[in-house]
């Protein structure tokens, strides 16, 4: 089975527990923001965040008349697999315009999208299981992938107040380095889409490992070190 989701196609990655700030500006999605407020209680007050496989999706300005408008949105600009952003605070500002903070809650896989009746895109979703409970492997691993982004963080901000905020929790460790660390969109995105901890946090392991030894030999990059770790493109 299932089900059918308001989904906000962005250019970024979202992992659950994590918190994603949103400015609403366009008028579609102020819509899903005034229907989401109107659930009831008990109903999840979520969209789906997808992420662009290239590029993003350009709005035009509602102030300019020549501005060309977007086009739609299909299955095969988007990623297959996302997460939901649950809706924790709404400020709505004068103009209409909302302001809005919200959290990642709970993964899916992306069956198909369509443009409904609604003036926003949805998507029909899987829900993707969720480790109740890591696995012993996964609890062996967390205290290696801890010290190592420890390592990377302090080779990346030395004396940063994040190595006081590091969670010693399997699960919620491997989401907040997935969504912290230098990466690429296709390798959080890789993350995300990996189906239990332990298999983040091997992977987490060797990526945290390749961008700790780029940060020991290059104190200083103009580029972000992980466009270090691969030939550059000939284009």
């Amino acid at each position: 089975m299932s089900d059918r989701l308001p989904v906000f196609p962005l250019s970024t990655v979202l992992f659950p527990g994590l918190v994603l700030p949103l400015h609403i500006f366009e008028e579609r999605y102020r819509t899903l923001v005034r229907e989401l407020v109107a659930k009831s209680e008990g109903t999840p007050h979520e969209f789906g965040v997808v992420t662009f496989r290239h590029g993003s999706e350009v709005a035009p300005d509602p102030g300019e008349e020549s501005a060309v408008p977007a086009p739609p949105v299909v299955a095969a600009d988007l990623y297959d697999v996302g997460c939901t952003a649950e809706l924790r605070h709404v400020t709505e500002l004068p103009d209409g315009r909302f302001d809005i903070m919200t959290v990642g809650r709970r993964r899916f896989t992306v069956l198909g999208v369509e443009q409904g009746a609604e003036p926003y895109l949805t998507a029909h979703v899987q829900w993707m299981p969720e480790d109740e409970e890591p696995a012993p492997a996964a609890q062996l691993l967390a205290p290696r992938v801890l010290a190592a982004f420890r390592t990377y963080l302090e080779l990346l901000r030395p004396n940063s107040e994040v190595l006081e905020q590091v969670p010693d929790d399997p699960t919620v460790l491997s989401h907040l380095i997935a969504a912290t660390a230098q990466l690429t969109v296709e390798e959080r995105q890789m993350l995300l889409a990996t189906p239990d901890t332990a298999g983040r946090l091997r992977t987490e392991l060797r990526l945290l490992t390749r961008e700790a030894g780029l940060l020991a030999r290059v104190r200083a990059v103009p580029v972000p070190l992980s466009d270090l770790a691969r030939p550059a493109s000939p284009n």
